[in-house]
């Protein structure tokens, strides 16, 4: 049963692949999640974002208006999504996504619920709280067939990155945004045995997701009426025999079922306890509480640090090189830094960038950059120079020649080794003194320093070091 990597040859694990994966014989246990997606800082997640809730609320305006065959007609387009390879069940591929039937049931919830009609819900994932027959899986397969448009492109420059072969295929209906219409269109995507694959971001996934309405009702609603019954004194209240009085959750819960509908009218009546989950939601993802790793990253880590030692110097190993860095720097930063591609062309096609990675990171180094110390860094620029010799000025200017205060103006350089590295930070940071941006240079020695902490199981102390070596640039500035 040969995974995506396995299949298209990559020779690389999870921890070193941007996106999911997937065994391509059945799916994995995973969804796309919503939530995640609505916070993350990068460019493609803010995309994506915007799409969700472009759609989402049009279903919302078009049933409150009473305009439900438009409604109907937007939802009737969803399919399912097995190109994906994701889902909650290992009999995915025989049809337990979203079809027409699946499809009308969706729109009858949607249309029947106060929920909706009252504009109560403000986002796809809090259908999982207040719609029945609306869950996780659902959620899943609505989000992916939303934002199919933004995963294409996604796919498209992944199998760029890893040299994959494209074929033009027919894709299901794809949504527009712009126009709010569904399309049908052919794109090149890859293919394994006639059949194409849509490659998702880790960043996008969950095992489980966010929203839960049990959770929610467990933890937060309970947690509520229980004070306010002990408050108020209720017939639920019961005496210990140390005279402490307590109001047990499962007694609450005969008087208040878990139910979607009375989840709505609750939150409806009490707002600020659904806005406590919400950031309670939040902060757990900005902790990265829910990310995918693989559970083997010691053992990756010892096996890049070789493969990393047995490359040659030289031009004729620097595409090797080059694929290699791209693993190991998606390995040494993610989450912070994802979606890598290869070879960019900015100005016109007249200069290429060799990696650029959007930054995603809501704290660490990489979130300072912008937010204390004001440096421009939406996106990455990352260089890769397998020389036999020293690198000096010219690769500096190179690589400052790719800045710009739309891209950013922090960026890599990954080299072999210096001869002199005090020279060059000095050399760095008359570049940033110069105002022409800020370069890190990451030789093997420093790149396998990164990956030795990883190897002992102190990844934590990534972001400082990291942080230290910046700040050697920024001495004197």
């Amino acid at each position: 049963m040969p995974k995506f990597s396995q299949a298209f040859a990559l020779n690389k694990t999870q921890s070193q692949l941007d996106f999911v994966d997937v065994p391509l014989h059945t799916d994995i246990w995973l969804c796309v999640d919503p939530f995640a997606i609505s916070q993350r800082l990068d460019e493609m997640s803010q995309q994506a974002h915007v799409t969700l809730l472009a759609f989402f609320q049009e279903i919302v305006d078009s049933i409150r208006s009473g305009n439900t065959n438009r409604a109907q007609d937007l939802l009737l387009h969803l399919r399912e999504p097995n190109e994906t390879h994701l889902g909650l069940s290992q009999k995915r591929s025989q049809g337990a996504g979203i079809g027409p039937m699946q499809a009308r049931q969706i729109f009858a919830a949607l249309r029947d619920s106060s929920a909706v009609k009252t504009g109560f819900l403000t986002s796809l994932e809090e259908c999982e709280l207040m719609i029945e027959g609306i869950g996780r899986d659902k959620l899943s397969d609505l989000a992916t067939n939303i934002i199919r448009e933004h995963l294409v492109a996604y796919t498209q420059e992944q199998c760029n990155l890893h040299s994959v072969p494209l074929t033009e295929v027919a894709l299901p209906p794809v949504f527009n945004a712009e126009t709010m219409e569904w399309q049908a269109r052919y794109a090149p995507m890859p293919v394994w045995k006639n059949r194409h694959i849509l490659l998702v971001p880790k960043a996008f996934v969950r095992a489980i997701p966010t929203y839960d309405h049990q959770q929610y009702y467990r933890h937060f609603v309970l947690d509520y009426l229980q004070a306010e019954a002990l408050s108020t004194g209720s017939s639920l209240v019961r005496a210990l025999k140390n005279g402490k009085r307590v109001v047990y959750k499962s007694d609450l819960e005969k008087q208040f079922p878990c139910t979607k509908g009375f989840l709505y009218e609750f939150s409806r009546a009490h707002p600020e306890v659904l806005e406590r989950y919400r950031d309670h939601l939040t902060n757990w993802e900005r902790r990265g509480g829910s990310e995918i790793r693989d559970e083997d990253e010691p053992v990756i880590a010892n096996a890049l640090i070789e493969v990393l030692k047995s490359i040659s110097k030289g031009n004729k190993q620097a595409s090797e090189y080059h694929a290699v860095m791209i693993g190991v720097l998606e390995f040494l930063f993610f989450p912070q830094l994802l979606a890598p591609k290869k070879e960019r062309e900015i100005h016109e096609g007249r200069k290429r960038i060799d990696i650029l990675m959007e930054n995603g990171a809501r704290g660490g180094i990489f979130h300072r950059l912008h937010s204390v110390r004001r440096i421009p860094c939406s996106f990455v620029p990352i260089e890769c120079k397998n020389y036999s010799t020293q690198i000096a000025n010219p690769e500096l200017d190179q690589i400052a020649g790719r800045f710009s205060p739309a891209r950013g103006k922090v960026g890599f350089i990954c080299c072999r080794e210096f001869e002199d590295r005090l020279l060059f930070i000095k050399r760095c940071r008359d570049t940033f003194q110069d105002d022409r941006g800020l370069i890190v240079p990451l030789d093997d020695e420093r790149i396998i320093l990164l990956l030795d902490m990883i190897a002992t199981g102190q990844r934590r102390r990534i972001d400082r070091q990291l942080s230290e070596w910046i700040d050697e640039i920024f001495l004197g500035a």
